[in-house]
Parts: structure tokens; C-alpha cells; sequence
């Protein structure tokens, strides 16, 4: 049972708030590009994981929010290993995709999530795959031994018709792979009421450094103490 919502910001609004309201939609679109948000749980010291995983993180509120996103997203992008550890199959939502990072190239082409068809891997131009995968998996290749991830982008409305909204779900590597080209346009961060120590990843893990400003488009908390924001990258000032 999920535990009731009350709404921090904006302040204008009802203190109450239902949670499909609150994450009906992303928060803006392009009119040439998919918009792309990432969903992340993180604890107050800013890991990500508990024992290298995000459950021990998360609370029926928190995956709520993931499953609201999940409903309104046409494609989902995820890490190989966040795919294997945890546990992802084939998505409730019809037609829609989810596209697996890897450059290794390996992935298990019996999986539910592969034999349903809505699995496609995103890879280099370089990695090799086998032969069942080349003929029974959708491949984006992008870049030669690294992944290109702002060309491979550019290519997700192929795997879909009318790709409006990308959701990046981690891990937190491939987060900051995805900062690092630039492409992320919200953030939908739950902040745990938990610290975790050790040397757990950050939402963005050894990503190279480069700074972007976003601006706060909505919080709530619950009877729980877990904080649930929204954040939205802010519009560069255009040159006069």
C-alpha cells in the first residue's frame, strides 16, 4: 500500500497529490528529438545501490514512480548490468522498447526480455556479437569502440513508431555517460531516508566533469520521509 503524498513544490498546489497526476506526463518535449529523462533512486549520502542493488533503496511509493514513468515512455534505455541484476523482462506497456547498452555484447538472447521482441541492444561498431544475437536482436551500432550515445539517440525513433519520451533507468555508469554527451532533459530523483556509506556509485559514476543547471519543477515527500523530486534542465540564454 503506498503511503500518502503531500506536495512541497510548488507550494500553490494542493498539499495532497496523487501520484499518476503528479507523473502523467514529461515535463516538456522537442519538437526533432525524443525528450529524455532519467528515474534514479539515490540514499541522502548519494549512493545508489545497497549491496549492488537499487532495492534496498527503494520503498511501494518509489517503484510506483517508476512504473508510472515506465507507463508513459515510449522507449527505455538501461545498462546490460543493471538488466541482469535487476531482473528485467518483457514491459507491460505494448510496443513499447527497451534498449540495452552494452560493449561487450553480452547478453543472454533467451531472456524474456529478448524473446518478446521488445529488448534491442545499443553497441560499437567494433563489438562483436554472436551469431544468434545478430540475427534475432535489433542492434543500434554507434561509434567505433566506444558507444556514441548522442548518435545512437538519434536512432531510438527507429526502433518505435513516434518516440516522444525516453527513459534512461542507470546504472549509474551509463548515467553519466549519457550527462557527459548532454542529452538528459529531466531528472525524476527519489531521495531514500537512508545514508548507505562504502563507495557505492552516484547517480552520474565516474562520468567525466561537466556541469549542467536544472531547476526544480516539483517535490514531494510521504509519511515515509522519502523525498520524490522532479528536476528540469534549464534553457540556456540564447546569444543576441
Amino acid at each position: 500500500m503506498h503511503a500518502p503524498l503531500r506536495r512541497l513544490f510548488p507550494t500553490t498546489s494542493p498539499s495532497s497529490v496523487d501520484l499518476a497526476e503528479a507523473y502523467a506526463a514529461p515535463l516538456g518535449a522537442h519538437a526533432d528529438r525524443p525528450w529524455v529523462g532519467l528515474c534514479m533512486v539515490a540514499s541522502i549520502d548519494g549512493s545508489t545501490v545497497v549491496d549492488g542493488v537499487s532495492a534496498g533503496l527503494s520503498s511501494d511509493n518509489d517503484s510506483a514512480v517508476l512504473v508510472q514513468l515506465r507507463s508513459i515512455a515510449d522507449v527505455i534505455v538501461v545498462g546490460a548490468g543493471t538488466v541482469r541484476g535487476e531482473g528485467y523482462g518483457t514491459p507491460k506497456r505494448p510496443g513499447q522498447r527497451i534498449g540495452v547498452v552494452t560493449r561487450s555484447g553480452s547478453i543472454d538472447p533467451d531472456s524474456a526480455l529478448f524473446r518478446s521482441g521488445a529488448g534491442f541492444l545499443i553497441t560499437a561498431a567494433s563489438t562483436e556479437l554472436d551469431a544468434r544475437i545478430e540475427r534475432d536482436v535489433d542492434v543500434i551500432r554507434s561509434g567505433n569502440h566506444d558507444v556514441d550515445l548522442r548518435r545512437a539517440f538519434a536512432q531510438l525513433p527507429d526502433m518505435g513508431a513516434d518516440v516522444r519520451f525516453v527513459q534512461v533507468e542507470g546504472g549509474a555508469s551509463l548515467n553519466a555517460a549519457i550527462a557527459a554527451a548532454d542529452l538528459f532533459d529531466e531528472l525524476n530523483l527519489t531521495t531514500s531516508p537512508a545514508t548507505v556509506g562504502g563507495d557505492g556509485p552516484r547517480l552520474f559514476h565516474r562520468g567525466t566533469d561537466r556541469s549542467q543547471r536544472y531547476e526544480l519543477a516539483q517535490m514531494l515527500a510521504d509519511d515515509e520521509s522519502f523525498v520524490f523530486s522532479r528536476w528540469k534542465r534549464r534553457e540556456e540564454p540564447t546569444s543576441p
